[in-house]
């Protein structure tokens, strides 16, 4: 149940956006700032941050209750994405973190990586490329001297 500001909208029309608590039936629980629709409804909008019942936690920008703009999303097992997000997906320039500490910064595409990106091994080589989802060919191994 939201606990927040006034239910009044602003003066154009658009609903005013109120900051609280909201505890899903599921146990998940919201905490930032959203806006309710005329039927009684929460709508995650703004800066936020979601919790869910099995650990995973995303801090970040909400559009019309979609993990959209910049933001952090963590799960239980360490692994961690940070960077651009466009309805509820990796999409645009992110970096994600493996929980055995191997990383990928670049482009990503509908939750793949997808562009221009870097992966960074174990061993702290990195290997720079083009990366097609699964497949890298043609990755070139960066020399740091």
């Amino acid at each position: 149940m939201p606990v927040g500001k006034s239910k009044d909208r602003k003066g154009d029309g658009t609903p005013a956006i109120l900051k609280g608590i909201y505890m899903f039936p599921n146990g998940d629980k919201y905490d930032g700032e959203y806006t309710q629709k005329d039927d009684g409804t929460m709508e995650r909008s703004g800066n936020g941050s979601h919790f869910t019942k099995d650990g995973v936690c995303y801090h970040g920008n909400w559009v019309t209750d979609k993990m959209n703009g910049h933001g952090r999303l963590e799960h239980p097992s360490a692994a961690i994405y940070e960077g651009d997000f466009v309805n509820n997906q990796f999409h645009g320039r992110g970096k994600y973190t493996w929980p055995n500490g191997s990383f990928y910064e670049g482009q990503f595409v509908e939750n793949r990586m997808e562009g221009e990106g870097e992966f960074t091994d174990t061993e702290g080589q990195v290997w720079t490329g083009t990366f097609r989802y699964k497949a890298a060919p043609g990755l070139r191994f960066k020399l740091n001297l």
